[in-house]
């Protein structure tokens, strides 16, 4: 599973890059972010509390490239100031 956290009114832009690469589609739920001064010095980024967090599962086989595609236009440099990490899922339910 990827998730991907940026700015709100961005999960869209992830959302296209994550089907470009090979995605099917994902789940976004609204968050609000914290961050303490040292955190958005050492990312040289201004932190805006309103974020979209996005679920995409793909197979292991495109998850470096749905990643990359969604860092080229969605990472901490574009306004979006997206983040993008990746964790296995080793089981499901409710899923054919």
């Amino acid at each position: 599973m990827i998730f991907c956290i940026v700015n709100a009114g961005f999960a869209q832009t992830v959302m296209e890059s994550a089907k470009k690469a090979g995605a099917k589609g994902g789940t976004i739920l609204r968050a609000r972010g914290t961050a303490n001064p040292e955190a958005e010095e050492f990312f040289n980024i201004n932190i805006q509390s309103d974020k979209e967090i996005l679920f995409i599962i793909v197979p292991t086989e495109i998850r470096d490239e749905v990643m990359r595609k969604i860092y080229e236009d969605a990472g901490l440099a574009e306004e979006s100031q997206g983040i993008t990490f990746s964790l296995p899922v080793t089981h499901t339910a409710g899923l054919h």
